[in-house]
């Protein structure tokens, strides 16, 4: 009798498939992870491989039902649930198909591409070649995703209108008259010394005549596109489940952002019970501060008056590397494991600025290579109170988004998937769990900061209702403008662009709350648990040294080392 074959082996070699052909299908992806092999190649956009990529991911997923899950490790049992869960979702939103509407203000394929440059060392003559035959690709990968919003149009498959506002202009930022001017020329204009002069000229001038010849012309194509054909025909609605099954679609997508079985009534009804506790927080620092004002007189003294902001960029980008240098010295109260992953701050780039959030974050490189990197926005510095840096920087950069996923890098004994993926609720839950943590080392000490960290949680709170609202529940645009700008601090751009974004990205805002309050529930479930056993940095190790996983997988996790402890 032939011997079976260790369901052990079989699974590890399709986790490695899989994560080979997610980088083939997705360069960019890889790109961004670190791993140069692809760096040339760009996707191939198109109905057909869209199905091709759809049969592969149930190929997988039915390789996985053949396993035989009872002669697997407790690990590798967790590893195979993570990452069907994964596949499952992607395979989803193929299904429903989403990729037909890649373009929004917010950005698209266009502004990701123009970022890609900062994700790449380059260290060698191939690092540049790669470069140029990306820059050279991109004319037809433009064109296939026109014309799957074409098909978008035409089975219905659109942004909402209102989410479009805007996106002329983050396509005309790279229609350039002279090739020096282009934001693609930027690697070639300090070119590693490595490289001999002559090829260092032989590159600027062919990086010159793409961006001349081709990338331009792309750029103006997609204008066209998106003023003759695209604006007029995207559809009037803002909800989700105005979409064709729009109302499956939506329960998919609050499925897989919050990754517990819940439903748009219940997130709604958690967000409204929120409020009113942030509220009723909000409203004693107010009183604390001595203003006699309503919370609204309250919220647009915070909008006008000049002490809450700065007169330069580089005044705000002091004011939160200061911000950060402190936390850096506090983290080791926090946590007994920290990443060995440095990372800095940069502006938000100017072709993204203006219609982009306050402040994003991108993960540094897999191997190390590439620090990960927290984005300010200074465009609009009227828009940008000092009382909001703490929380945001704290979210963004450590303990939150730089310190959690760099962490998870850093898993080298999880597969890559494990990683370099995972479910949205987990990291930015942790990411507004992190915000708190400022209040036990010393952060929100000035009463106008408190409050700017409670308006932030209000603003996480203000989601569960306003995208429940819109998407699912009849809400107006200007009625979630009304409600979150009554209910929170931020100023009315970044109200706009908030809501706008909720608008584009279905059911992702509603991660950032249910995912901090779980991993909060957790926290107190362990503290009343363990009593005078409880210990921080443990409890920290425990959330997070398994990598970003689905909150009720993180619930089974907490209550092991509760029980272990």
């Amino acid at each position: 009798m032939t011997p079976s074959i260790d369901p052990t082996v079989l699974l590890h070699a399709i986790f490695q498939e899989e994560w080979d052909a997610h980088l083939r299908n997705d360069p960019f992806f890889a790109t961004v992870v670190g791993d140069k092999r692809f760096n040339a190649l760009l996707p191939t956009p198109g109905e057909a491989e869209y199905a091709r990529q759809a049969a592969e991911l149930r190929g997988f997923l039915h390789r996985l039902d053949t396993l035989d899950r009872e002669r697997l490790t407790s690990a590798d049992r967790l590893n195979l649930d993570i990452f069907k869960r994964l596949k499952q979702d992607a395979l989803a939103e193929i299904e429903f198909p989403t990729y037909r509407m890649s373009l929004t203000r917010l950005g698209g394929h266009h502004t990701l591409f123009a970022e890609l440059s900062t994700f790449i060392s380059f260290d060698t003559e191939k690092d540049y070649e790669d470069y140029l035959t990306r820059l050279a690709g991109f004319a037809a990968y433009s064109e296939g995703q026109i014309e799957l919003m074409r098909e978008g149009l035409r089975s219905g498959w659109t942004q909402p209108r209102i989410a479009l506002e805007g996106v002329e202009e983050s396509i005309t930022d790279f229609i350039v008259d002279d090739p020096a001017d282009s934001v693609f020329l930027a690697p070639m204009k300090d070119i590693a010394e490595s490289v001999s002069a002559e090829t260092r000229q032989r590159l600027q001038v062919e990086a010159e005549r793409i961006i001349s010849k081709s990338l331009v012309p792309a750029y103006r194509q997609l204008l066209r596109f998106v003023n003759d054909e695209y604006l007029p025909g995207a559809r009037p609605e803002i909800a989700a489940s105005s979409l064709p099954d729009g109302r499956r679609f939506y329960a998919h997508r609050v499925r897989m952002n919050v990754s517990l079985d819940v439903t748009p009534e219940e997130v709604y009804q958690i967000g409204l019970n929120e409020v009113q506790r942030i509220r009723q927080e909000m409203d004693a620092v107010r009183t604390k501060v001595g203003f006699e004002g309503d919370r609204a007189a309250f919220g647009a003294f915070l909008r006008s008056d000049a002490r809450f902001y700065v007169d330069t960029p580089e005044q705000l980008m002091r004011e939160v590397a200061y911000v950060l240098k402190r936390m850096d010295g506090e983290l080791p109260r926090l946590f007994r494991t920290l990443p060995r992953q440095p990372y800095g701050i940069r502006p938000v780039p100017n072709y993204l600025a203006p219609r982009s959030t306050t402040a994003y974050y991108w993960e540094g490189a897999g191997d190390g290579s590439r620090p990960g990197c927290y984005y300010v926005n200074t465009y609009d510095l009227k828009s940008r109170p000092l009382y909001e840096l703490e929380a945001l920087s704290l979210h963004e950069a450590v303990p939150g988004h730089h310190l959690q996923i760099s962490l998870q890098q850093e898993l080298t004994d999880l597969p890559e998937f494990r990683r370099f993926e995972g479910f949205t609720a987990f990291v930015e839950g942790w990411g507004l769990y992190a915000e708190r943590l400022g209040l036990e080392v010393g952060f929100y000490t000035d009463l106008y900061s408190d409050y700017g960290r409670l308006t932030y949680e209000m603003w996480r709170a203000c989601r569960l209702v306003v995208d429940t609202g819109m998407h699912a529940f009849g809400w107006t645009r200007g009625r979630a403008i009304e409600f979150m700008a009554e209910n929170t601090a931020l100023t009315e751009l970044n109200v706009r662009n908030e809501i706008d974004r909720y608008i584009a990205w279905p059911g992702q805002a509603l991660a950032y709350k249910m995912g901090e309050l779980k991993i909060r529930e957790l926290r107190a479930r362990a503290e009343q648990a363990l009593g005078e056993r409880f210990d921080l940095r443990s409890f920290h190790d425990a959330v997070l040294l398994e990598g970003a996983v689905p909150l009720d997988v993180l619930e089974k996790k907490v209550e092991s080392w509760i029980a272990a402890t």
